[in-house]
């Protein structure tokens, strides 16, 4: 790639300097927007002192509420964490795809994709090839990270389709004093959409680039005897693209072209209907992803590599609110997960697989004391009942794996939420969590949150989390990789100083500061004694750096936001930036009413700073724009959109994992959609 750099620091100055020369054009044109499109509104409204508003006022108005954050509904600005709410209504006007296009529009997150899965990071921290494993996501607070890898899907694997998204809380920083393993780095609860949203049928369908092709069909209704339901499936194909790769370059291997192995498949099926006080939920998805980078070392330019992902849940849910401010919940689950891989070694075609199926419950009691302390007492049970792994050559056969695992885990947790003074609340919470395998786990988390005035917020947040080592990094041993059962949990301490503000009734700004220390730290190394891919406790990582944001909202439609983030993080065995690493991040993003309530278009601009390869390269830095303009109520029932990516086809790479020749992978250039949804 012609901008990757042996030696980064002899352009750090040119890279800062041209960084902060765009980035203080994109906040320019996002004020300067802000004004001409607002100017019609009266200043004295967008200058009003708010200081006659009551608190509870002014957070009706303005202030989002999230559930995941302490497992009740609060509002944002009291919650023990740094969140981000993106809406349904942000989803369909900014042409969201997947869960991945959603996240890469965050402060503070980005995304790597190795043409197979995208790995999500965070505040600079993104291990390639870790299968998210660090982040822990539920689905109206099921737990959806499978057993095996600890893995979930964001890109087109993921269980649920983005259209039935009614928001996604994006909470930073740990919760395992809530949630246990894998809330490590961060929590993301998604809350679907309910039955009374659609009330009736509606049908969409969606074309784009790489042949790609998209229809949903749903159904939903509230009806006069309480019972409430939607049901509905998608299903989407892309022929993909043929790509070249410089490192398969000669006529043995089509000069370095991949034709016809990029394909991508899925179909997601969602259900939920409820009655009184109970929820029955369920949803699967099957995704099938051709290879075409030849990882782990298979034959390139084979169609037949490819991975099969498949995932279903069945989630029953009790919710009960008392007179006496107490609540009840209670809950029973089932998964299963299913993995497939094909792998062709000279013609051989190998086989892997991964079944993972699991049950158990969780029950939780919420309940106000003294009308200054908020308690929640929670327990959870998980009887891992499969954990198989098994790798075969089809022809002739040949059995090189065959491990079958058990295991289970229960948890107790407790959290207290106190009002010390009407401005001033201390929030404490613990979970204790005990494996058959590794033992217990107790991690707290402290934040202690204060309104010095009716528009400011200031949070003071400690943590800790932890995440056992999975099935697959302890025990899969199938060349060019082998297991580790010697591995132990790894850790992470987090502090945070978040500070947000209100300035009149439409805009906010949010600055955070944070410094995290990670240790054993698993992480897949080569053993130089044999050349196989290895996970191991590689020592201990600092995470340090500050975002902010600047964002608002109008009643003209008009909204967006703008963040920066500086991220500094460091190996300390050698003091070297890890792997896959931006020390900047910068988003605009913005929405803007072309025809009142009718017509909008959604822009939003990306920049990552150059990154780490694990050939001691660097990655470029990149710009990267993406525009839809969305349509709703020019015909009833109608909405129309039609959306560019990647607008000025910046060619820009992503860094390789450690089972790819490549060091690095190009992305995608300009492609586009079209969509089109109707209700009925």
């Amino acid at each position: 790639m012609g901008n990757s750099f042996r030696q980064p620091e002899n352009r750090e100055i040119y890279f800062l300097v041209s960084f902060l020369f765009r980035f203080v054009a994109l906040l320019l044109t996002f004020l300067l927007t802000v004004c001409l499109a607002d100017a019609s509104e009266p200043v004295d409204d967008l200058q009003r002192d708010l200081k006659d508003l009551s608190l509870e006022e002014l957070m009706k108005v303005e202030v989002a509420t999230v559930y995941g954050a302490s497992k009740y509904e609060q509002k944002v600005t009291e919650a023990p964490s740094s969140v981000s709410i993106v809406t349904a209504d942000e989803i369909k006007k900014y042409g969201y795809r997947t869960i991945a296009d959603i996240l890469r529009s965050l402060r503070s997150f980005h995304v790597t994709y190795d043409r197979n899965y995208s790995y999500l990071g965070i505040r600079g921290f993104g291990r390639t090839g870790d299968y998210n494993s660090r982040f822990l996501i539920l689905i109206d607070g099921h737990r959806v990270n499978d057993n095996v890898y600890d893995s979930t899907l964001i890109e087109t694997g993921f269980i649920l389709d983005v259209d039935l998204i009614d928001r996604i809380e994006v909470i930073r920083g740990p919760g395992s004093s809530l949630y246990g393993s894998n809330a490590f780095l961060g929590v993301l609860n998604i809350i679907t959409k309910k039955g009374q949203h659609l009330s009736g049928v509606e049908v969409s369908g969606e074309a784009g680039s790489f042949d790609a092709y998209k229809g949903r069909l749903s159904l939903g209704n509230r009806f006069d005897n309480g019972i409430e339901i939607i049901l509905s499936g998608s299903i989407f194909d892309s022929q993909g693209q043929d790509l070249f790769f410089k490192e398969f370059d000669d006529p043995a291997n089509n000069h370095g072209i991949s034709q016809g192995c990029d394909y991508d498949r899925n179909y997601n099926l969602f259900s939920k209907i409820s009655f009184s006080d109970f929820t029955l939920e369920g949803a699967y998805v099957s995704r099938t992803k051709g290879i075409p980078t030849a990882s782990f070392s298979t034959d390139f330019n084979d169609p037949r590599n490819r991975t099969i992902d498949e995932l279903g849940y069945l989630d029953l849910r009790y919710e009960h609110d008392f007179r006496d401010k107490s609540r009840i919940m209670a809950r029973l689950f089932y998964d299963v997960y299913d993995y497939k891989g094909d792998y062709i070694y000279a013609g051989i075609v190998n086989k892997d697989f991964t079944k993972g199926e699991w049950w158990g419950g969780e029950a939780m009691l919420s309940k106000t004391l003294l009308e200054r302390h908020r308690l929640i007492l929670g327990a959870e049970y998980q009887k891992n009942s499969r954990q198989n792994q098994r790798n075969v050559n089809e022809d002739p056969f040949e059995m090189l794996l065959d491990d079958r695992r058990k295991s289970k885990r229960w948890a107790l947790y407790l959290q207290d939420e106190f009002t010390i003074l009407e401005n001033l609340v201390f929030n404490a919470g613990v979970r204790y969590d005990r494996y058959d395998n590794f033992g217990g786990s107790t991690n707290p988390r402290l934040a202690l949150i204060y309104h010095p005035f009716e528009t400011s917020t200031f949070k003071l947040l400690y943590g800790s989390a932890f995440r056992i080592p999975n099935v697959f990094e302890l025990y899969y041993t199938v060349f060019p990789m082998k297991g580790n059962p010697d591995l132990e949990p790894e850790e992470i301490k987090t502090y945070e100083l978040v500070y947000e503000h209100y300035f009149g009734k439409a805009i906010h700004t949010t600055l955070t500061g944070f410094y995290n220390k990670i240790t054993n730290l698993i992480d897949s190394t080569i053993d130089p004694a044999d050349d196989l891919l290895v996970f191991r406790n590689a020592g201990e990582v600092e995470m340090k750096g500050f975002e902010a944001e600047l964002g608002g909202k109008w009643e003209s439609g008009l909204e967006g936001r703008i963040s920066y983030s500086y991220q500094d993080i460091k190996n300390k065995q050698n003091d070297e930036t890890p792997v896959n690493s931006p020390r900047h991040l910068a988003k605009l993003n913005l929405i803007v009413p072309l025809i009142h309530d009718k017509v909008f278009t959604g822009m939003e601009v990306q920049y990552t700073s150059m990154r780490k390869t694990l050939a001691d390269r660097y990655t470029g830095d990149f710009f990267v724009a993406n525009v839809t303009v969305f349509s709703q109520k020019l015909l009833k029932g109608l909405e129309v959109s039609g959306s560019v990516y990647n607008l000025f086809d910046k060619k820009y790479e992503d860094p390789g994992s450690g089972e790819h020749l490549q060091d690095s992978i190009e992305q995608d250039g300009r492609n586009y959609r079209i969509k089109l949804t109707y209700q009925f």
